[in-house]
C-alpha cells in the first residue's frame, strides 16, 4: 500500500463556525499541493470571517477555486488569487458568499451547494460535484502551476467565470488582464492592506501576483465585468479594482476543459516561464499522478509500520501537513522578490514562516528530516532581514513581516540550526543580525536598523518588560539560544552576555501569588486574583505561560518546590479536556503549552511523560474534519504529532537533546540527509519496539546502537549518526527507564 493512500486532507478543514461543542478549527484546506509547492490549488467556500484557507467544512456551497491558499493559519488568511468558477446557464456577476464585497445587483449568486459525500481529497488531486450545475470539477498540481479539470453535463453551455479582485481576508487592490487569444490569458494583481488581506490588513501584507493560464478548448466569447456588470465588448485589456471574466464555449465540448495556470510572484515574464517548464499538455492525469508519486518519494524519509491504521493515516496526514511550508517563493529560473526587489541566489527561496508557533516541533523535526528546508528557510529570512535593515522576521509572508503573536522566534530557529550544523548561508552576518535585533541596535553594517524589539530599559536593565508577561519569557529563550549560537563561533563575552539575561527568569517569579506574573513598570507585581488570569499574557494565561523556562526546567521546579511543582504540573494535565477547542489548563490546541509532557521526564518521571504524551496523541489527533483540537498552525499542531511518534519532543532550541516518550508505531525508519548530518553509523536512524506500542504504552529500557541508555534523550548528534534505537516496552509503569 502507498503511504499517500494514508493522507486524509480533509482531516482539520473546520474553520471559524463551530457546529459541535467540542471540536477543533484547524483551518487547514483540502486542495491539490505538492511538497513546498508555490501553487495550493483548493476549493473556496466563502471569502470573508475567520477562514484563514477559504474553506470551510461547515460550509455548504462552493464559490470556486484558487490557485495559492495559506493552511492552518488564523487572523483572516490571505491569498486566495486567481478564482476559477465554472458555471451553465445565466448567473449573478458575485459569487454569493464573498462577505468582503457584497452583492449590489444580484441575488444567489454563482456559488453552487456541494456534498461532502461527493468530495474527494487525496495527496495531489482533489475533486467535488457542483450539484447546481451538474459538473465534475477535479484540480491537480505541479510545483509552479495547477490544473482544473471540469467535465460539465452534455449539451450544457460550459461557461468560465474568472474573479481577479478575489483575496481571502478581503479584496484584491487592482488588476491588469489581458486576453492572448481565445485559449490564452495573463495578468497580474496587487494586493496591499488597503484591501485587506492577512489580518483584514493589519498584517501590513502586500504582494503582486502575476499568471499565465492556458485552456483546453479555445473560448467562443470572453466577456470582462466589473462591479457586477459587463464591460465594452470585443475589448481584450481591462484594468480595474474588481475585474471578472466570463468565459463562454461551444454547447457541446467534446471532452472536459481543462485549464493550466502557472503564478509567479516576481513578474509576468516569470509566470511564463513557470508555465512553459512545467507545461503538461494538458494532460490531467499525468500531473496528478505525477503529484502523487512527488508526495510518495518524500514519505520515503519516514516509513513506518504498525498495527492500527488510524494511527498510520493520522501520522501521514501530519506528515503530509508539515511538509506544505515553508513553501517555494521563487520562479523556475531561481528569481524572486522583497517588496520591489528581484533577486536570485543559489538556495531556494521559500516563504510563509509561522514563527512564534513552528520553532517549537516543526523545525526540531526538519532538522531532522529535512535540514535542507531548515537551511532554505535561514537563508530566506537572513535575505529579507538584510535587504530591509531589520531583525529576522517574526511570521513571514511573502517577504512581509507580519509581527504576528510575540518573541523572536527566527532566532531561535537560526540559533538551533547553527547548533546542529545547519550553516549554508553566511553565519557571521546572520548573528550579527540576531545580537543588534537583541540590542536593539539603530545601525548595522554601516547603514540603518531597525528591530522590531520593544528598546525598553526595565528589560536591558532587569530582564523584563512592564505588563508583558509572554513578551518577557519568550525574548528570554530566545536570548537563551542566541547566547548558545555566540558560544558555538566562540563569542564568549556576548554568549555570557545573553546568558545571564536568560538565568534572569526568576525574578518574574511572583512568591505571593506562586506563579510567573507580569511586572509593573517600577519592578512590582500586577495583581493577579490567580493562576487562570490572563494579564500579560499571549494566547495563555499566567497558570500556562509559568511553565514556560524550557532550558531551565530543573531551576523551575525549585523555584516552585519540588513536591508542588510536581502536583501542579499533575494537575494541569488532569483538569484537561484534549479533545477541546481551548482549556484553561493544559491546552494543546496553541503553543505555549506545547511539549510540557516531557517537563516530568527530565525530572526523573519519566513514565509521567510517557503516559501524558499517549494521552495527548490519542485525544487530540483523531480523523475527519474535526480532527484537530485547534488551529494546526502551518504545520507546528502535525509536527508535534509526528515528533511524538517517532518517540521524541525537542523541549529546548538550541539544545541537543530530544527526550525520549514511548513511539507509536512498532518501526520507524528515517532516511538522513549525508550532505546535513554525519551519518558516522547509519543513513538510517531506526525506531524499533519489542512489542506493539498500543497496547505497551510504557518504557522499560531502551538501547542505542547495542548500548543502555542511562539519561532520558538521545541527543541529535546521536540521532543524525544513524543507527537503531530499540526499545523495551511493558504495560506497567516504571517511573524511570534511565538507571
Amino acid at each position: 500500500m502507498r503511504k499517500t493512500e494514508y493522507v486524509d486532507p480533509m482531516i482539520g478543514t473546520v474553520g471559524d463556525e463551530q457546529e459541535e461543542s467540542f471540536h477543533g478549527g484547524g483551518k487547514t484546506h483540502p486542495g491539490a499541493c505538492l511538497p513546498g509547492g508555490m501553487v495550493q490549488l483548493a476549493p473556496d467556500t466563502v471569502t470573508g470571517g475567520d477562514n484563514g484557507t477559504g474553506y470551510n467544512f461547515c460550509h455548504n456551497s462552493i464559490e470556486g477555486f484558487s490557485f495559492n491558499h495559506m493552511s492552518g493559519v488564523g487572523w483572516y488568511g490571505d491569498l486566495g488569487n486567481v478564482q476559477i468558477m465554472p458555471v451553465t446557464g445565466e448567473t449573478d456577476l458575485r459569487s454569493g458568499s464573498n462577505q468582503e464585497v457584497p452583492f449590489t445587483k444580484g441575488t444567489l449568486g454563482w456559488k453552487s451547494p456541494f456534498s461532502h459525500d461527493n468530495e474527494r481529497a487525496n495527496a495531489g488531486y482533489y475533486s467535488v460535484m457542483l450539484e447546481r450545475y451538474g459538473i465534475k470539477a477535479e484540480a491537480t498540481v505541479s510545483l509552479h502551476t495547477g490544473m482544473l479539470r471540469f467535465t460539465f453535463p452534455e449539451e450544457s453551455d460550459s461557461r468560465l467565470i474568472l474573479n481577479f479582485s478575489r483575496r481571502i481576508g478581503g479584496k484584491a487592490d487592482f488588476e491588469k488582464i489581458e486576453i492572448i487569444n481565445n485559449s490564452r490569458i495573463e495578468g497580474s494583481i496587487k494586493c496591499t492592506p488597503a484591501g485587506g488581506g492577512f489580518g483584514r490588513g493589519d498584517a501590513k501584507v502586500s504582494y503582486n501576483l502575476y499568471f499565465a493560464l492556458e485552456m483546453s478548448a479555445p473560448a467562443s466569447q470572453m466577456r470582462f465585468f466589473s462591479n457586477e456588470e459587463f464591460a465594452e465588448e470585443g475589448i481584450k485589456n481591462f484594468e480595474h479594482e474588481d475585474v471578472g471574466l466570463l468565459v463562454s464555449f461551444d454547447e457541446k465540448l467534446s471532452e472536459p476543459l481543462r485549464i493550466q495556470c502557472a503564478i509567479s510572484y516576481t513578474d509576468l515574464d516569470g509566470a511564463r516561464k513557470n508555465l512553459d517548464a512545467e507545461y503538461a499538455d494538458f494532460d490531467f492525469d499525468s500531473m496528478a499522478q505525477a503529484a502523487s508519486d512527488a508526495w510518495e518519494h518524500v514519505f520515503e524519509n519516514v516509513e513506518i509500520s504498525g498495527d492500527n491504521e488510524t494511527d498510520k493515516k493520522l501520522f501521514y496526514t501530519c506528515l503530509y501537513h508539515v511538509l506544505l511550508d515553508p513553501r517555494i517563493a521563487a520562479d523556475v529560473d531561481g528569481r524572486f522578490t522583497i517588496g520591489d526587489s528581484v533577486f536570485k541566489e543559489e538556495y531556494i527561496h521559500r516563504t510563509v514562516f509561522s514563527g512564534w508557533d513552528v520553532y517549537r516541533s516543526e523545525f526540531p523535526l526538519l532538522t531532522i528530516i529535512r535540514p535542507d528546508i531548515v537551511n532554505d528557510e535561514v537563508s530566506s529570512l537572513l535575505k529579507i532581514a538584510g535587504h530591509k535593515g531589520t531583525s529576522l522576521p517574526r511570521w513571514e509572508v511573502l517577504g512581509n513581516d507580519t509581527h504576528s503573536m510575540v518573541g523572536d522566534p527566527a532566532v531561535i530557529v537560526a540559533s538551533d540550526a547553527f547548533v546542529k550544523g545547519i550553516r549554508g548561508y553566511d553565519a557571521e552576518k546572520l548573528y550579527e543580525t540576531a545580537k543588534a535585533s537583541a540590542l536593539c541596535k539603530s545601525e548595522l553594517f554601516g547603514k540603518p536598523f531597525s528591530s522590531f524589539r520593544p528598546n525598553c530599559i526595565q528589560y536591558f536593565e532587569e530582564c523584563y518588560f512592564p505588563e508583558k508577561l509572554s513578551d518577557t519569557l519568550e525574548f528570554l529563550l530566545a536570548d537563551y539560544t542566541l547566547s548558545r549560537f555566540a558560544r558555538a563561533l566562540g563569542k564568549h563575552e556576548e554568549a555570557a552576555l545573553f546568558m545571564d539575561r536568560a538565568k534572569r527568569y526568576p525574578e518574574n517569579y511572583n512568591e505571593q501569588l506562586g506563579f510567573m506574573a507580569p511586572r509593573m513598570p517600577d519592578g512590582s507585581f500586577v495583581y493577579e486574583e490567580n493562576e487562570y488570569d490572563d494579564d500579560g499574557t499571549v494566547e495563555s494565561n499566567i497558570y500556562q505561560q509559568s511553565w514556560f523556562v524550557p532550558y531551565d526546567v530543573e531551576g523551575l521546579s525549585r523555584l516552585f518546590g519540588r513536591t508542588r511543582f510536581f502536583e501542579l504540573l499533575e494537575r494541569f494535565f488532569e483538569r484537561a479536556d484534549f479533545k477541546r477547542l481551548w482549556n484553561e489548563d493544559y491546552n494543546h490546541s496553541n503553543e505555549p503549552c506545547h511539549n510540557i509532557t516531557h517537563y516530568f521526564s527530565m525530572l526523573g518521571k519519566a513514565d509521567r511523560t510517557q503516559y501524558w504524551t499517549r494521552r495527548v496523541q490519542k485525544e487530540a489527533y483523531r480523523t475527519g474534519a474535526f480532527g484537530f483540537c485547534g488551529n494546526e498552525d502551518v504545520g507546528q499542531l502535525s509536527a508535534w504529532y509526528v515528533l511524538s511518534a517517532l518517540g521524541f519532543a525537542q523541549v529546548c532550541p538550541a539544545s541537543e537533546e530530544y527526550y525520549i516518550n514511548t513511539p507509536l508505531f512498532k518501526i520507524a525508519k528515517i532516511r538522513l540527509d549525508t550532505k546535513y548530518h554525519s551519518c558516522s553509523v547509519s543513513e538510517f536512524f531506526v525506531v524499533e519496539c519489542d512489542k506493539e506500542p498500543d497496547q505497551f504504552p510504557y518504557i522499560r529500557s531502551v538501547s542505542f546502537n547495542g548500548k543502555k541508555i542511562t539519561r532520558p534523550y538521545l541527543t541529535y548528534s546521536e540521532i543524525t549518526s544513524g543507527g537503531t534505537m530499540k526499545f523495551e516496552l511493558s504495560d506497567l509503569p516504571c517511573e524511570s527507564f534511565a538507571e
